[in-house]
This record gives structure tokens, sequence and C-alpha cells, in this order.
């Protein structure tokens, strides 16, 4: 139960929320925007998992100066998330709507083309891409790239308290079902003012977006001073 509970705590700490924000602020489908946050959390499952194993069966240790490197490397991703969002953005695009009729019933949905993909809707309707659920394994490495940052306080707790191998896995398995739970519900919330704000306001969308960028990119190079220079990474 403390493993479940803080998983669902961990989902919602600041860099995770910083970098899910600007890959779903691309999707404009709330499924998207939920497997969006299934697939972190997967990823940063996975990560812990295969950390968990090596400091059960093998004792391996995560040191002070390799935490922080894995953390500095976080504070780069954000930074690199947080560009590119804004990168798309002052690119433009086109709002264009797919229409689509399922058992008798007629629906639409919204999504961006990127500028360079803006002339592809002249293309006949066969040659578009159909982006509702289309995912990308980003968010999935995003996750990986977390759970080893994430590690090091984890790994702490389990040599420190659980003696059982067993159940030193079966805590990093529970804890990682927390953290998709958490990123899921976290995802999908994050993804409604998009969606939203697309069908009815496209600034108000157009300013969420940036608003995502600025808040990965501001939030990264915060944790690139605080680890370098503060912490002491870049202290010779």
């Amino acid at each position: 139960m403390v493993g479940f509970g803080l998983g669902l705590k961990h989902a919602i700490e600041p860099d995770h929320l910083a970098a899910v924000s600007t890959i779903v602020s691309d999707r404009k489908n709330i499924w998207s925007a939920s497997l969006i946050g299934g697939l972190w959390g997967v990823g940063h499952t996975i990560s812990l998992f295969i950390a968990g194993i090596l400091v059960i069966l093998f004792h391996f240790q995560i040191k002070d100066p390799l935490a922080m490197i894995l953390e500095f490397c976080v504070a780069l991703m954000l930074i690199g998330l947080g560009i590119d969002a804004l990168r798309k953005l002052a690119q433009g695009g086109q709002i264009h709507w797919h229409i689509h009729r399922h058992g008798g019933i007629t629906h639409a949905h919204p999504h961006i083309h990127d500028k360079e993909k803006t002339h592809s809707l002249k293309a006949p309707a066969h040659a578009r891409t159909h982006h509702g659920l289309k995912l990308s394994p980003r968010p999935l490495l995003v996750g990986m790239v977390h759970g080893l940052a994430g590690s090091g306080a984890l790994m702490l707790l389990i040599l420190s308290t659980i003696a059982s191998p067993a159940i030193g896995a079966a805590y990093i398995l529970v804890f990682g079902v927390g953290s998709i739970g958490g990123m899921i519900l976290m995802s999908t919330l994050i993804g409604l003012p998009f969606h939203f704000t697309t069908i009815r306001f496209n600034h108000a969308e157009w300013l969420l977006r940036g608003a995502a960028g600025l808040f990965s990119l501001g939030f990264g190079l915060f944790m690139a001073y605080e680890i370098g220079f503060t912490q002491g990474l870049f202290r010779f």
C-alpha cells in the first residue's frame, strides 16, 4: 500500500509533469494523452525494475556523483523538450479536422499539422495519415530516463529496509503500477485543456502550448543550475 501510494505521489513531481506536458501538448485526443502517461509510467517502471534487480542480486550501489549526473541528464532532457515544443509552436501549423463515420455515427477530431506537413493536406484523403492514437516511443524513453534518475532514493530504501529479494522486486512493481496510474491520470487532466481549447479557442490553445514549452525549458534550466552549481556537480 505504501509503495502504491508513493508511486502515485511520484507521478506528480514537477519534472515529470514538465516532461509529459510538452508531449501531451501535441495531442488533441484525450485517449492519446492518457496513453502517453501510461507509456511514461511503463518506461519509468522498466528502469526502476532493472536498477532494483541489480541492487538486490548484485548489491550495486548508485553513488552520489552518478545520481547527480543522471539527474542532470533529466534537466538536459527537459530543456530539449521545452525547446522542441517552442520550436513547433514558432513554426506554426494548421488545425485540421478528420471526419469519420463508424457504426452509423459521424464524428470529428482535430490535430495540428506542422508547417512542413501542411502541404500534405492538399493530397487525397487516403494519402493522409490518421493521427488519432498514433504514438511514438518518446514518452517511453522519457519515462526510462526519469526512472534511472530517480532510482537512487528507491535503492536506498530497498537496501535499508527490505531483506527479501522477492519482496523487493514486488515493491518495485507495485510502486511502478502506482506511478503508471498516477501519470495516466495526470496526463489526462493535462490533455483536457488542450482538447477543449483546440475545438473552441485557438488562441488559448496556442498560449497553453507555449506555457508547456516554457515550463519545461525553465524548470530544466533551474534543475541544471541547482545540480551543476548548488549541489556541486561542476565543482572541481
